[in-house]
């Protein structure tokens, strides 16, 4: 395989992962251009960027999701290569099929891997013949009722209804029992159908509050298939990832290099190029199944960052030139642990919905061991049109403790206003014996979090207000906060 230079990117995504591809492409001395939709035109991705060109609309579809446009700056500004995040177009094997048509290199794997590890079920196919453990259930796509209820009878309940096609929870079901099943059935195949265009649902046996563990790996136009060690995501609200951590407390050396030879023979099993994520679950007696493989980068790359020290942008830039992986599976070394918070603009006592406004104040945490990957900056509007992630916040400490420790102060310190954040929710996580611990599995927040405790992690963030003024010592500002002693006022003076 010839190296290809690659001289000019163009970042086919918006907010804090371009500004992190666009970060990393800059170092490498590679030109960027950045795309941009109407309502992003003031976004701190676009001043960076060498060049940012408007492509028009509001929506995602009109935007980030038009391929044609897309390729059209493209052709315009004569880029080599395509970096494209993660969400939108990353995983979509039509817009790396058109880009090589284009003789456009996709920073990413082929349209092949796409295709055969974006559906489910002919992924699971596909690592079976690497001996990679799956969980029990159908061997393929299920559309008769009957034929549904007599696998659920032969593997047992509770069971779980998956869309083929589907991720980040849609058109899926837990069903426990026979009565639930025929509606589950109908509500999942409907929703899969609406959702992704594939009707198409599998069963599998549903494993009680598991572990998530997902494995990194790298591979290269040469063979090379390595994994980066791994990360726990169990901390999740509606299959949603909230916090996450690197390494697992669960794995010893034995598990993980187990769990990690599996991760590469995935990889392996699709002829896999660039920067991946496995997924696992792990039950109480540590047996570990496939779960599924995320083609892209993925949002919590940066703790996989902060125990290897490695780029993994610049890793992937340099693969999609055609180099060589230049470390070895021995060359790596889990260093300290790692943490990362997902902040996001979101009302948590109103069952986490979305929120949107301007940041009238915005200011990020900073020191030893603390990173913030974020999109935006004082006086940015968080649109209702995009995902509501306003950063992720990392910290980076020699132990597990010192990880947390570092996090919570990183929060106390953070400063948002105009929007409801997930500020004073990561607080009460991190707080938890379950967490502190690491008894804690993907039910961890559905069992110990009730609206009650929600609507008391809107007072963190007004206690974490007081405590940064007072360490501060801003006395003027911690006499007139005290001086309320309404909650509401309390909480409305802290989004001032």
């Amino acid at each position: 395989m010839l190296t290809k230079d690659i001289q000019t990117i163009l970042i086919a995504n918006r907010g804090e992962i371009a500004l992190r591809v666009i970060r990393s492409a800059k170092e490498m001395g590679i030109r960027t251009v950045a795309i941009y939709s109407d309502v992003d035109k003031n976004m701190p991705f676009v001043k960076l960027a060498d060049r940012a060109v408007a492509i028009g609309g509001q929506t995602s579809r009109e935007s980030y999701l038009d391929i044609d446009k897309i390729i059209k700056v493209c052709k315009e500004q004569q880029v080599d290569a395509v970096h494209p995040g993660y969400g939108f177009l990353s995983e979509n094997p039509i817009f790396a099929e058109r880009l090589e048509a284009e003789n456009i290199r996709l920073i990413g794997p082929s349209a092949h891997s796409m295709k055969i590890m974006g559906d489910k079920l002919s992924s699971k196919d596909a690592v079976r013949e690497f001996a990679v453990p799956v969980i029990p259930g159908s061997a393929g796509a299920i559309s008769d009722y009957k034929a549904l209820l007599e696998i659920a009878q032969k593997i047992g309940y509770p069971l779980l209804i998956k869309a083929s096609a589907g991720g980040g929870g849609k058109g899926m079901r837990v069903v426990s029992s026979d009565d639930e099943l025929q509606s589950s059935f109908e509500r999942a195949t409907s929703e899969a159908e609406a959702s992704f265009g594939n009707g198409a649902v599998f069963v599998e046996k549903y494993v009680i509050n598991p572990k998530h563990i997902e494995f990194q790996i790298m591979a290269d136009m040469h063979g090379n298939v390595l994994h980066l060690f791994e990360r726990d995501c169990s901390v999740q609200r509606r299959h949603q990832k909230v916090v996450e951590e690197a390494p697992s407390l669960i794995l010893n050396a034995d598990l993980r290099q187990k769990m990690g030879a599996c991760a590469v023979n995935v990889a392996k099993s699709c002829n896999y190029v660039g920067a991946g994520t496995v997924e696992f679950i792990v039950d109480e007696q540590k047996n570990f199944y496939f779960l599924e493989m995320n083609t892209r980068l993925q949002v919590e790359h940066p703790v996989t960052e902060m125990i290897t020290g490695l780029d993994l942008v610049k890793e992937q830039i340099k693969v999609a030139r055609g180099e060589a992986l230049s470390f070895k599976q021995s060359d790596l070394t889990i260093n300290g642990h790692a943490i990362e918070v997902r902040v996001y603009a979101e009302d948590v006592a109103n069952d986490f919905a979305p929120d949107s406004g301007t940041l009238k104040h915005y200011r990020v945490p900073n020191g030893s061991g603390v990173r913030v990957d974020d999109g935006f900056e004082q006086g940015g509007e968080v649109s209702v049109f995009y995902d509501s992630m306003i950063a992720k916040l990392i910290t980076h400490g020699t132990t597990r403790a010192e990880a947390i420790a570092k996090m919570k102060l990183a929060i106390t310190e953070y400063r948002v206003s105009g929007v409801k954040t997930t500020l004073g929710f990561a607080l009460m996580v991190l707080d938890h014996d379950d967490f502190v611990s690491g008894r804690y599995g993907t039910s961890f927040i559905a069992n110990n979090f009730t609206k009650d405790s929600m609507e008391s992690a809107e007072n963190r963030d007004v206690v974490a207000l007081f405590a940064a003024l007072w360490q501060q010592k801003n006395t003027v500002e911690v006499k007139k906060y005290s001086t309320l002693t309404d909650q509401n006022a309390w909480q409305q003076r802290s989004r001032e």
